[in-house]
């Protein structure tokens, strides 16, 4: 049996069992294993992808200069890997004269220490860490003393150092020096290699693997190709700017202070902040410590501390705002995961290539729909759509992060426009399910009391709206600037308007919401429960003076109970504006015409002008319609 329910744009079918991931997931397990396995032939190629997409655009702009392609290639490459290695060659000499220097600062680190044990009391941390140490010690010497036996009695020779000095062979000699050079230059040259034939043959490779993947899907792998390429290279040189805008005054600041090799703690910054959340920290905790063993005072320390904190806050609300123009497209915790699974598959090297790769993946998992769970866990676009998010609150009973999330997006709509683009859609999203039978009676009263308190919880946005509605039209006399007419809602002071749900919790609900939008527009509002209504059958407890009664139904097939309700308002209220509203997100399938109301609405907006509308009501009373039983025939057969 197939069962389809309609509702916000989605259609459900019970009859088809829901995609399978597990072919993906065994793909993404056997991918791991081959990434493991054959790291020392990948990590290369892996470097070098990502090096030809961050040179291709250098590359692109050459060749508009009217260099030939082949040298067009070869200039970006000897540049990129001559900047490449200068850079090492500075760090590595600064890293050596760091190592030399490090014995004459080991007594000021001994200094330290010793101020810190002797500055605190008897019973402070310090001294008891060590007391606790030299016992462990103590303890560990005398176990050794007793296991010894009788043997410990004999007197033994002390050992004599023998140092053998062998002849020196300038062979053995180079060989040692450059054997674990051999891995590093090999891998170095075979990644300049890949490069250089990457760039030459980029337009060919890209061909082969739209081929690779088929003709019948051209355009969205061609898409996909070009995302991929530039948000790596996007993230690369975007990166590649903040760390330098990072490590350059890090450096100067340094040396302005008094901190040894200042260059070579730049340039690791810039280094180590391609590794997203552990890079920053290394970069950090290097300068520290060495200012704590430079001076034998404090105030160093405190200084280098002052500046990344400088550093930090310029570059996290400054710098990388305004050089992000386009994101990674990957969630924090995306990043954070990525890192540690490339570090723990590739080392270090793979803490360095994690958000790239994983940019990758993103991008994949967007176009093409077997890994389309890739782009769900490393994506940071929201994965549920504004009202799907909010029936997901009312569900779980939350109104406080529902509130949360109607006042984010509040910041840049009003009102009105949240009630009918998500509040109200979400009601439908429980309605819808509530008829399909999966939504329990005690589901639906917690999603109609949690969509109430959010009501209730916006009523000081309601408030500040209400305000900017009586400044607006005063503005725009002086200003003599008139609001188009399809974006400005009617005054409502002074008219009293009456809402009420039509046949359950939920319309009671979304009367609310439509209450709550009549007062921002100035009206008195009287909200009454489906439930109340059903008790009152005189209508008592409809205001006398009331300009028009609007009745909310979610359920689009209430037709007959709206016209159940219109006789009744009519009798008691016969010069009453009488209309109803059957909350919808789309015009297919609305048929109200049987209804004869003063009018009918399917969104927000039409009800509220309805509802504030100086048109007159009718005074026609809605006839019942009855069937006329006819007399039975009779067949001269049976006669």
């Amino acid at each position: 049996m197939k069962h389809e329910g309609h509702g916000s744009g989605r259609h459900y079918s019970f009859s088809q069992p829901a995609p399978s991931h597990a072919p993906a997931l065994v793909s993404v397990i056997g991918a791991t294993v081959i990434l493991y396995v054959a790291k020392d032939v990948l990590l290369p190629l892996a470097i070098a992808v990502l090096l030809t997409f961050a040179l291709a655009p250098i590359t692109s702009r050459l060749r508009k200069l009217g260099l030939p392609r082949t040298l067009a290639v070869i200039i970006t490459v000897v540049l990129a890997f001559v900047v490449l290695v200068v850079f090492a060659l500075i760090v590595a000499g600064q890293v050596a004269e760091v190592a030399q220097n490090v014995a004459a600062y080991q007594s000021n680190i001994i200094g330290k220490i010793r101020a810190l044990q002797e500055s605190g009391s008897d019973n402070g941390l310090v001294r008891r860490i060590m007391s606790v140490v030299e016992n462990v010690g103590r303890e560990l010497n005398n176990a050794d003393e007793d296991g010894v036996g009788q043997e410990a009695l004999v007197p033994t020779r002390e050992p004599l150092l023998v140092e053998i000095f062998a002849p020196n062979r300038p062979i053995e000699t180079l060989t040692s020096l450059i054997s674990p050079l051999i891995g590093p230059i090999a891998s170095l040259g075979l990644v300049v290699v890949v490069v250089i034939f990457m760039l030459l043959e980029r337009e060919e490779l890209r061909d082969r693997l739209i081929r690779l993947v088929g003709y019948g899907d051209l355009h969205r792998t061609t898409e996909a190709l070009q995302e991929a390429g530039r948000r790596v290279g996007q993230y690369l040189l975007t990166q590649l700017l903040i760390n330098c805008a990072y490590g350059i005054p890090l450096a100067l600041a340094l040396w302005v202070v008094g901190i040894p090799n200042a260059i070579l703690w730049g340039m690791l910054a810039i280094v180590l902040r391609f590794v997203p959340y552990i890079g920053p920290a290394l970069s950090t905790v290097l300068p520290l410590f060495l200012a704590f063993a430079v001076d034998p005072g404090w105030g160093l320390v405190l200084w280098v501390a002052g500046i990344f904190i400088v550093l930090e806050l310029t570059s996290n609300n400054i710098i990388e705002p305004w050089l992000y123009g386009s994101r990674t497209g990957l969630s924090p915790l995306a990043i954070i995961v990525a890192a540690i699974f490339w570090g723990w598959l590739w080392g270090p090297v793979g803490l360095v290539l994690s958000t790239p790769l994983t940019v990758c993946l993103a991008v994949l998992g967007r176009y093409v729909p077997r890994f389309e769970f890739l782009e769900v866990l490393f994506g940071s676009e929201p994965v549920l759509d504004p009202k799907e998010r909010l029936y997901q609150r009312f569900l779980a009973g939350d109104p406080d992060e529902a509130t949360d999330q109607a006042e984010e997006l509040l910041q840049e709509d009003y009102l009105e426009d949240y009630y009918r683009d998500v509040a109200i859609p979400a009601l439908l999203l429980a309605e819808q399910d509530r008829r399909r039978g999966v939504l329990t009676n005690e589901q639906m009263l917690q999603v109609a009391e949690t969509a109430t308190t959010l009501v209730a919880n916006l009523e000081e946005i309601a408030d500040e709206e209400e305000q900017e509605e009586d400044e607006q039209p005063e503005e725009a006399e002086q200003d003599g600037v008139e609001l188009p007419a399809d974006q400005e809602l009617p005054d409502g002071t002074g008219m009293t308007v009456f809402c009420a749900g039509g046949r359950g919790p939920l319309d009671d609900a979304s009367a609310a919401m439509l209450g709550q939008v009549l007062r921002v527009q100035g009206a008195e509002v009287t909200l009454q429960k489906h439930s109340d209504m059903l008790k009152d059958r005189r209508n008592e407890l409809v205001p006398s003076d009331v300009a028009s009664i609007v009745i909310c139904f979610l359920n689009e097939s209430s037709a007959r109970h709206a016209r159940i309700l219109l006789r009744r308002f009519k009798r008691t209220h016969p010069r009453t504006r009488v209309g109803f509203v059957i909350w919808r997100t789309e015009t297919e399938g609305f048929a109200t015409a049987d209804i004869d109301a003063d009018f009918t609405a399917r969104d927000i907006t039409t009800a509220v002008r309805e509802a504030l509308s100086d048109t007159p009501a009718s005074v026609v009373l809605p006839q019942r319609k009855f069937r006329i039983r006819r007399p039975p025939v009779v067949r001269a057969s049976e006669s």
